[in-house]
């Protein structure tokens, strides 16, 4: 386990020197920009999903999906950021104390 923690952690190390040694001219690029942005994206979208149904023994649907659920629709109401959190929490807190998740 620890030769795996080693070796991820100095991949990170080398992609981040590697970020560093390219030319300009490639990082410019509108592709390398596109490209990023839509890895970023699909990487944040995956933490989402993987926090939120990602149980001990297999997918889990608790309090977690539901508060993800009013949060999205807080958004879609052009709800302020601090606002979808709040209302996110709140419904997590409440089922689990209504024992629900």
């Amino acid at each position: 386990m620890t030769g795996w923690l080693v070796a991820s952690a100095l991949a990170c190390l080398l992609l981040k020197l590697a970020g560093y040694l390219l030319p300009t001219a490639v990082l410019a690029d509108p592709r390398v920009g596109r490209t990023t942005d839509l890895v970023t994206a699909g990487c944040l979208a995956a933490l989402v999903v993987v926090q939120t149904v990602g149980g001990d023994a297999g997918p889990a649907l608790d309090a977690r999906v539901a508060a993800l659920l009013v949060a999205a629709v807080a958004l879609l109401l052009r709800a302020p950021f601090v606002v979808v959190v709040l209302l996110g929490a709140a419904t997590a807190a409440g089922l689990r104390a209504a024992g629900i998740g």
